[in-house]
């Protein structure tokens, strides 16, 4: 199809988590994995209650909207024009009455429908928020990843990061990190094609302008590792 398969993305983060288990099986970016594998599980059960109406609000809605039509017919059947005439402070004083009630009724209404999307536009929010978080959660781990201590000897002081990975694995390590941070761009784009609300589109999309961003910080780091084993390839 032309969308998002919620069910192929899970499968893919299935996959890439099962990777990076055989090639790094210490990492500590498993738990990261596995955290997006979660989220991308919910992502559809989420997604789908946000697509549905609010069947129990509507209902409420329909009874109270129903109420305060009874109470209009009410007010104005106080009115009696049996004899012909109408008194003229009786009819003001009804009109008022049902000015004030058809204002409470517009009000009503309006929370009403407004509440359901309140109530699934904070539900995306939250969820959205859980992927931002992951996001830069996922930056961290590739971080210390530099390619330059690979390239150049020198002396590490007290405080530099350990790195026992050569250049392939740590080549590697950072592709896993920006397929998790696409794949958490794509889940959150799900949100916003299963409902059009424009505050969560919004949020969607900038977890996806901010997981590109990350993206691309990685993917130069991985140029410089290639660029490396190029240099080697053809020095060997």
């Amino acid at each position: 199809g032309n969308r998002l398969d919620p069910a192929r993305i899970v499968a893919t983060i299935a996959q890439l988590s099962n990777r990076i288990k055989e090639r790094f099986p210490d990492a500590n970016l498993i738990q990261a994995c596995d955290e997006l594998l979660r989220l991308s599980r919910e992502t559809k059960l989420r997604a789908d209650w946000i697509s549905r109406p609010i069947i129990g609000l509507r209902i409420g809605a329909a009874i109270l909207i129903a109420l305060i039509a009874v109470g209009l017919v009410g007010v104005f059947s106080q009115l009696d024009l049996s004899s012909g005439r109408l008194d003229v402070v009786v009819f003001v004083n009804v009109l008022n009455a049902g000015m004030n009630n058809i204002v409470i009724l517009a009000a009503v209404v309006f929370f009403l429908i407004t509440i359901e999307a309140r109530v699934k536009r904070r539900r995306s929010l939250l969820a959205i928020h859980e992927l931002r978080s992951l996001a830069h959660v996922i930056d961290m781990h590739q971080l210390t990843k530099d390619p330059d201590r690979l390239l150049f000897q020198g002396s590490n002081t007290i405080s530099s990061p350990t790195t026992d990975m050569d250049v392939l694995e740590m080549s590697r390590y950072l592709d896993y990190c920006s397929e998790m941070l696409s794949l958490t761009g794509k889940i959150a784009v799900i949100y916003g094609l299963h409902w059009q609300d424009d505050i969560a589109i919004r949020a969607a999309n900038d977890v996806e302008r901010l997981t590109t961003g990350l993206s691309q910080k990685i993917f130069q780091k991985i140029m410089i590792l290639h660029g490396t084993l190029g240099i080697r390839g053809l020095a060997s």
